[in-house]
């Protein structure tokens, strides 16, 4: 068997893709031959992944537990629409003419790119197709966009060149979609790389954004935003719960109920 170098992180999280090919069950020694690693390596991830109530193990098997894997781009953009939309128009209220702000590859955040439309001067940085097509050559944007291979599902592009891009340049504002808002483990979301693009931009940017619908609250993601990203304010459509609102609390996390 050939040795592998994926973290832990990385190993659950194709162990959930993986499971979504399969239908959302599938055998362990299926997930061992899928990944190269030994059915033990995989029992250890499991273990893990059920802790965090991501999966559920049957015998000689393991379940998918539903909606810990994001929906394509195209099909989140049309999920609470007008929430997102009112959350969107809230967000643009405090970017102004002339200011910088980084835009991640969420659909949410795809909203707020729509509704910087109408502002002027921007300077924008984005590893998102989207962001980038919405807001170029309009009113005299500058629009950075991070380099390497575009992601098919959602037109993300990730890898060392992007991280390096998102390094390198300092922005006002940065504006983040998660995949879910957790009284537990905070912020969550359903991709490492986008964890590493989030902790990077957070760490450049003076102002830190989540933006969320009241749908994301007490929901699960395989990956939690770590803390070191300082987020600085939560646009939500609803009021959280008391869980939610003592972790947002605790981190001194400002809510902006729109």
């Amino acid at each position: 068997m050939k040795p592998t170098h994926r973290s832990t992180n990385q190993r659950e999280e194709e162990i959930l893709r993986a499971l979504q090919r399969a239908g959302g069950s599938c055998r362990v020694s299926y997930l061992a031959r899928e990944l190269d690693v030994s059915n033990e390596t995989i029992r250890r991830n499991i273990r893990t992944l059920e802790d965090r109530g991501l999966v559920r193990k049957v015998h000689g098997g393991v379940h998918l537990v539903e909606d810990v894997i994001e929906p394509p781009f195209q099909s989140r953009m049309s999920t609470h629409a007008d929430e997102k939309s009112r959350l969107a128009a809230a967000v643009a209220e405090t970017i102004s003419d002339g200011d910088s702000v980084f835009l991640d590859i969420g659909s949410t955040t795809a909203y707020v790119a729509l509704a910087l439309k109408e502002r002027s001067n921007l300077f924008v940085v984005t590893n998102s197709i989207f962001v980038a097509q919405t807001l170029a050559t309009r009113n005299g944007n500058r629009v950075f966009m991070a380099g390497g291979e575009l992601r098919a599902h959602d037109g993300g592009a990730f890898g060392a060149e992007a991280m390096d891009l998102v390094r390198r340049l300092n922005v006002q504002f940065a504006v983040f979609s998660v995949g879910a808002v957790n009284a537990e483990f905070g912020f969550m979301l359903h991709d490492l790389d986008e964890a590493n693009i989030a902790r990077i931009a957070a760490e450049n940017a003076q102002v830190r954004i989540v933006v969320a619908d009241s749908d994301k609250f007490n929901k699960r993601a395989p990956v939690s935003l770590e803390q070191s990203a300082r987020i600085d304010l939560l646009f939500t459509d609803a009021k959280p719960p008391s869980s939610i609102a003592e972790m947002l609390e605790r981190n001194e996390i400002d809510v902006i109920v729109a």
